[in-house]
Formats: C-alpha cells, structure tokens, sequence
C-alpha cells in the first residue's frame, strides 16, 4: 500500500510539471497539506519528508495537532471557515488564515492579535461563484473590505482564496480560478495602500493542475496526499 511519503513525492513532481507546462517557476507555487481529519503521525511521516505547509479546517483540531508536533518549523494555514469566537485561537498558532470574509471577523483578529503583539497574515476569502451554500465576500463588495480592513494595523492582507464549484471535470472549475484572478488584478490597479495581494490559494487534488495555469500560488492538497478521510 503506498504511503503518505510515497504519495508526497508524486504530488509534487506534477505540482513541478504543472508550473512548467504553466511557463512559470516551481518555486511560484507552495503545496499545502491539507490534514484536518488525518492524524498526528500521517503530519509528521510528511514532514519527515519535507514537506513544511499544512492546512487544517477546525480550530480544536488544529490547536491538538500543532501543540503535540513538537516541531517548531511547519508552517500551519487555517483554510476553513472561522468564527469570531475562535479568533483568539486562531491567531496563536495559525501562520496564516485563508479564509476572512467579513469586517466583523477581521476586527475580532485584529484586535486579538494586538492582544498578542502579533501582525497576522491573512487572505480574503471570495465567493467567486455566488452560491448562497459558500463562504466569502462577494465580489463586488471585495474593494470595500480590503479597504476597511487595510485600516486595522495587526492584520496583513496578503492576497486572496476561493473555493469553485465542485465538479467531475477540472476544466469546468477553469473560469472560476481565472475571475479570482482577473479580480486580484484589478484590486491591484486600485492600489489599496498597505495591502499585497500576492497570494492566490485555490486549486485541490482534483483541480490543482488548471488552477497553476490560471495563477494559483497556493494550493490546498489533502486527499492526493494522505488518501480518504477517516
């Protein structure tokens, strides 16, 4: 049975061929592990092979599996979506949270990190697709956000995230990442002042490839990397 180690080696020689076909650097694009509901050891057999990203959903789970690494050098994304009452958690162990959406949250982390004397990096979360099922800002009110948000100073914005539409054909999740995209650039022609929006965190096992092409910069990969979930 081939392992998570096995698994990561595979990963990322199509991440490297993908940026490739892409004309782009392999270095453009950082693999997050997406491990929530895997446990402690599949983390470890990962980063025992290098990899130094992971990307956890819940808060609890996370704060369980970050406290117990014992391993000062992993870098931990929160990619799911966060109440502002785990806020504060949030912000003392997460290096980077993919998935503000609101000013009512923003605030809450701000002033949780200041509590912390901590600047937290963030990504704005989009609901590109305007499913009423999905987190996110829409788009048209991103502008305002970033706006609002670039006041707070213990937040640092550093791009955006999106989850598409699910579906059986990465082509069909295609225009989705290329909007995210065509959105950043325009935010980038406003010129928000203080705000970098280098980062674009979308694409996942089964899309990964389309979302390089069209830009991504981070992408989450979970089920590739450490098979089903329990």
């Amino acid at each position: 049975m081939i392992g998570v180690t096995e698994n990561l080696a595979i990963i990322r020689d199509l991440l490297k061929q993908a940026t490739i076909d892409a004309g782009r650097d392999p270095d453009s694009v950082k693999l997050v592990a997406v491990s929530k509901k895997h446990p402690l050891s599949a983390i470890l057999e990962a980063a025992a092979a290098g990899q130094r990203d992971f990307g956890e959903n819940f808060v609890q789970e996370g704060i369980d599996k970050i406290e117990n690494a014992g391993r000062d050098d992993l870098v931990w994304h929160f990619i799911g979506h966060l109440q502002s009452n785990k806020a504060k958690y949030a912000v003392r162990l997460f290096d980077l949270i993919h998935s503000v959406d609101s000013l009512k949250l923003a605030r809450e982390l701000d002033k949780q990190s200041r509590k912390i004397n901590k600047i937290q990096e963030i990504l704005i979360q989009v609901n590109i697709s305007e499913e009423a099922s999905k987190s996110g800002v829409n788009v048209k009110d991103t502008l305002r956000l970033l706006k609002d948000i670039n006041r707070l100073e213990n937040l640092s914005v550093k791009g955006l995230m999106t989850m598409p539409p699910y579906f059986n054909a990465p082509e069909k999740v295609r225009p989705y990442f290329a909007a995210l995209r065509g959105l950043r650039d325009r935010l980038d022609q406003q010129g928000v002042l203080n705000v970098g929006l280098n980062e674009l965190s979308m694409g996942m096992t089964g899309d990964f490839e389309v979302a390089i092409r069209e830009g991504a910069t981070l992408v989450r990969i979970g089920t590739a990397i450490f098979g089903k979930r329990e």
